[in-house]
């Protein structure tokens, strides 16, 4: 069976800054990288198109992370998506641990910087509390094995996107997503993952603001009737083309980056 394509969606607003520590170290071998501009004002688009000629830039619809990511999905054409932050928070150089979980069975990949191999140097002591607490009611509500909720480094098979059924505008589509995988009966495994802090700039989250849209979303979830759950068994047969792929399937190519593959090319070094 062939490799999986991989699908990058970069959610981007006023990050021209953030980008350089970012899509340079992508895996070379990603099908491909998508930015999706959120109306940005410091030449986001310019840079981006600068260190990955290759990369496509589309336009948001509307306003928000949320938003921005349903943009994102919308345009993939990959078998699989993962989700990457602009802001060098989230590290490229995970991508393959998301990707290998994928080809070895499973439907969504959840990144967790609680579990053994993960970690955090941009969560103080308060969100840490808050998100525990609401790790506590997903589980209470929805069941599953969750070791971390608001955090939006996942993966998953383009075919389950329709199951998620996205419909949250601000950041707490994450957690939106993740019940969401959780009620349709997805196959889920979290993978240990490390939050950094963003490089430059100052980030969009408000602690309490969007800390109340997480409780609601949470809430609203579980008054919510449950469409996909029965349709999530039928998704076996078509979802994966690769399920037999080893989990090494994405590792960079002799250790090359997007970057370096675009600077053979220029040179001639590169067929």
């Amino acid at each position: 069976m062939k490799t999986p394509t991989v699908s990058v969606i970069v959610p981007a607003l006023n990050e021209a800054e953030n980008l350089p520590h970012v899509l340079p170290r992508i895996p070379a071998d990603v099908h491909e990288v998508i930015l999706v501009d959120g109306h940005s004002t410091d030449g986001t688009a310019d840079v981006a198109r600068e260190l990955i000629p290759t990369i496509r830039v589309v336009n948001q619809e509307g306003r928000g992370k949320g938003a921005a990511l349903r943009t994102g999905f919308a345009a993939a054409t990959g078998d699989i998506i993962v989700m990457l932050d602009a802001d060098g928070s989230t590290d490229p150089a995970e991508i393959p641990a998301y990707v290998g979980v994928l080809c070895a069975g499973a439907d969504f990949a959840k990144g967790s910087r609680f579990m053994q191999g993960g970690g955090t140097s941009d969560m103080p002591m308060y969100r840490r509390m808050g998100n525990f607490g609401f790790v506590v009611m997903v589980r209470t509500f929805f069941g599953g094995q969750y070791t971390d909720l608001c955090y939006g480094y996942n993966a998953f098979w383009r075919s389950v996107v329709p199951m998620l059924d996205l419909d949250g505008d601000g950041f707490e589509i994450e957690t939106m997503m993740n019940i969401r995988a959780l009620r349709a009966g997805l196959q889920i495994a979290e993978v240990p993952s490390f939050e950094a802090d963003r490089v430059h700039g100052i980030g969009r989250l408000r602690t309490i603001p969007d800390g109340w849209r997480v409780l609601k979303t949470i809430v609203k979830e579980r008054l919510r009737p449950n469409r996909w759950q029965e349709r999530a068994a039928q998704m076996n047969a078509s979802k994966r083309i690769a399920s037999a792929v080893p989990a090494t399937s994405l590792k960079t190519l002799e250790n090359k980056t997007i970057s370096d593959m675009e600077l053979e090319r220029a040179v001639g070094g590169s067929q």
